[in-house]
């Protein structure tokens, strides 16, 4: 029996209310009545029919230079069918269903858990972690949903979201009643969502740390964040915490009317749906220009990539964890000579570098969406060298914030307002 699908949960996006009330509730209540397909599976094992579960596969990119494959779409790129007659599929079976009783606790209960929490309530059946990975995402795709929509977060979530994502600027919004003012005030942690035993680290330690650099963490459940409020002219993405301390030393955002968000890295999955959906609901609120400074390496394009793509892990919520506006805003290859970079603050590409470059070129969006950006990785490869961002510092320890940055913006405006 093919399974219907369920119409598609779409993620809450920002509107005005008051700020005590909770908007996951109907989120949640929409979400357990998708549920109810479990009961099409009943019935057949009730009647002595085999079910089986068919479950789309999706792919966000693909090594064929033809511009006009798919890949491009958010359609399904093939399918999978589970049946109970094939040993493994009955498994896989059985971890669904598993996992998907427990969501639908947890929607009734209106509560979250990791899917860390998910895998200790049975151990013995699961065996691995990757198994109930597995399932989620198979639930994700048979519903038609996000993770958050199943109330399932990644393991260390808040901690995660707390130490490796932080927003700055001009900006005002609320989260599930508790105002975030980034521009006036520095921040506030609420000391009750850790355990100081279990975390091993300092509280004291991490607040003074937000104290100083006047920033807020990023939040966690971004379907409860409302009222957002900004006069900022654009959003940058940085990818390290050092350059997010640079400007925020410079007091970068308050001569630059913007809003900096870092990632401090590279957005494994944790963590990448909740920065990606967090900028997606200021992009989609405010309209901003959005722009991205990473290292000018293999990794630091790859998490560009990532931010304005997606990922192929979750290429089944492709349309919710991209941010398809980004603008990469450097540092560029050809801005090592362009900025008189000198030769002793480049690195070389080492062998598993070239062989990244290698496989990135192969990705069907660069030929297809943004081939100037092919140009430079090649220009990359074939330079054999890569810099961090930090290399700018060489001319004067504010020259990333006072004369990079303005500079590149402006350029990338120039270009918006004067396409060839």
């Amino acid at each position: 029996m093919r399974m219907k699908k369920c119409n598609k949960i779409q993620a809450q996006k920002s509107h005005k209310r008051n700020p005590n009330t909770n908007p996951s509730r109907s989120d949640n209540e929409t979400s357990l009545q998708r549920v109810k397909f479990t009961r099409s599976i009943v019935m057949d094992l009730s009647h002595g029919r085999s079910p089986s579960i068919v479950i789309d596969r999706f792919r966000n990119y693909c090594s064929n230079p033809d511009v006009n494959c798919f890949c491009n779409s958010d359609l399904p790129k093939g399918q999978e069918i589970l049946v109970l007659q094939r040993e493994c599929h009955a498994r896989r079976i059985d971890f669904l269903l598993r996992v998907l009783l427990i969501v639908q606790k947890l929607l009734q209960e209106n509560r979250h858990g990791s899917k860390r929490d998910i895998y200790y309530m049975h151990p013995s059946v699961f065996k691995e972690q990757s198994a109930v990975d597995r399932a989620v995402n198979d639930i994700c795709i048979l519903m038609q949903c996000s993770r958050h929509n199943l109330n399932v977060v990644g393991k260390f979530t808040i901690f995660v979201s707390l130490y490796l994502r932080l927003v700055m600027g001009w900006l005002r919004f609320f989260e599930d009643g508790r105002k975030y003012n980034c521009i006036n005030c520095p921040s506030t942690v609420r000391l009750d969502d850790f355990d100081n035993e279990n975390y091993g680290i300092s509280i004291y330690n991490m607040t003074i740390y937000l104290l100083w650099l006047q920033a807020h963490p990023v939040p966690v459940y971004v379907k409860e964040v409302t009222d957002i409020v900004s006069t900022a002219q654009y959003i940058l993405v940085v990818e390290k915490e050092s350059v997010f301390q640079r400007l925020a030393n410079d007091r970068f955002c308050h001569m630059n009317r913007c809003i900096v968000v870092t990632g401090r890295g590279y957005p494994d999955i944790p963590t990448r749906s909740t920065s990606i959906r967090f900028l997606r609901v200021l992009t989609d609120t405010l309209r901003l220009p959005i722009y991205c400074l990473v290292d000018c390496d293999p990794y630091g394009f790859d998490i560009l990539t990532t931010y304005r793509f997606g990922s192929m892990q979750l290429a089944y919520d492709a349309e919710s964890l991209r941010i398809p506006e980004v603008r990469w805003l450097g540092p560029f290859p050809s801005d090592s000579e362009k900025y008189c970079i000198p030769q002793h603050c480049l690195l070389p590409l080492t062998i598993e570098d070239k062989r990244k470059i290698e496989a990135m070129l192969s990705r069907c969006y660069l030929h297809r969406e943004v081939p100037q950006w092919r140009l430079e990785l090649e220009l990359m490869f074939h330079r054999g060298v890569k810099y961090e961002i930090e290399a700018l510092s060489v001319h004067s320890l504010s020259f990333l914030s006072e004369v990079y940055i303005p500079s590149k913006i402006q350029e990338l405006r120039y270009e918006s307002e004067h396409p060839l």
